[in-house]
């Protein structure tokens, strides 16, 4: 269940940045890379505060991105359900989980490594930059690993 939870919210999350970024791809993209991996965030409060300033400023593509994250997330759990579950394709979804998600350890709860997901949102909250750092080094790490080499740890 935790599984479908986390892979709708990485459809949303993509669909979401695929919208925002559709209108003007390289100036916001920049933008959001050098505000991500530039910006340390001091208080909760801050994302918080950033959060809603942009659901704010683009309701129409939240609730588009919302509307497409549930069929969308419905047909792949029904015709891939089976298939998410082996490791292979698990590697996958960890891989993108890792690339989109990696500051909040998304692709670690993925895995079942919670303790794991929970020291990024630590680190997320200390130092942000070092956050997408090591989500970016484990989303390379996983590509470059051989299938049977990985190994989620599963309960």
């Amino acid at each position: 269940m935790l599984q479908k939870i986390i892979l709708a919210i990485a459809i949303f999350v993509v669909i979401l940045v695929a919208l925002t970024f559709g209108e003007v791809i390289f100036h916001d993209a920049f933008a959001w890379l050098s505000y991500v991996t530039g910006r340390l965030i001091e208080n909760f409060s801050d994302l918080v505060y950033q959060t809603q300033l942009y659901l704010s400023e683009h309701r129409i593509k939240v609730a588009v991105a919302l509307l497409l994250t549930v069929p969308i997330t419905l047909w792949i759990a029904r015709s891939k359900g089976d298939e998410l579950k082996k490791p292979t394709n698990q590697r996958k979804v960890a891989i993108v989980l890792a690339f989109f998600l990696g500051w909040l350890g998304a692709h670690r709860f993925y895995l079942g490594q919670i303790g794991w997901g929970i020291l990024y949102l630590i680190i997320f909250w200390l130092f942000t930059p070092l956050a997408v750092v090591l989500g970016l080094i484990d989303a390379l790490r996983y590509l470059l690993m051989a299938d049977d080499a990985f190994m989620p740890n599963r309960p």
